[in-house]
């Protein structure tokens, strides 16, 4: 069983899509997951319940937080990373090189590792989509070696930038 690095931030609709359009249908397609969430996709996710739903399908801690000095690592390191759903904030911080939470530390810690996938489906309103900025940060992801698309209609969409 592979293990996918299964990447959230808080968007529209990560309540109630994340665990259904994308952590089960991975799941289901023979994916062990390891599960990080920014700080407030897990404030989310835990209001709403489905921070458990989530833990239910994997054997290995979901997780928001970096771990303290001396703890041991929680995910082993994964060769495929699916950012989905990811925040306009998000993408911007992490084609910056920002890791300013444990989500995009992991992420930026092997974007550009050729022996490392990287998939980003991103959400962004069409006013931001609009900014004279984002296209250069969609580019730099995609320099680096991640696949980028915009995250429209069935979540399950994401799965397809994976590798086979």
């Amino acid at each position: 069983m592979r293990l996918l690095g299964l990447v959230a931030s808080s968007c529209g609709g990560v309540e109630s899509r994340l665990r259904t359009e994308i952590a089960e249908p991975a799941v289901a397609r023979g994916w062990r997951l390891a599960i990080t969430l920014t700080p407030n996709t897990a404030a989310w996710l835990a209001h709403t319940g489905e921070l458990a739903r989530l833990q239910e399908l994997t054997d290995l801690e979901v997780r928001s937080g970096s771990r303290l000095p001396g703890e041991p690592r929680p995910h082993p390191d994964p060769e495929v990373f699916l950012f989905a759903p990811a925040s306009a904030n998000s993408v911007v911080k992490l084609a910056l090189g920002i890791a300013d939470n444990q989500a995009l530390t992991v992420l930026g810690d092997v974007l550009g590792d050729p022996a490392v996938s990287v998939a980003v489906a991103y959400q962004v309103s069409p006013a931001r989509a609009g900014h004279p900025a984002w296209r250069g940060h969609l580019d730099s992801l995609a320099s680096a070696g991640a696949q980028v698309s915009q995250l429209a209609g069935p979540w399950t969409t994401a799965l397809e930038l994976l590798p086979v």
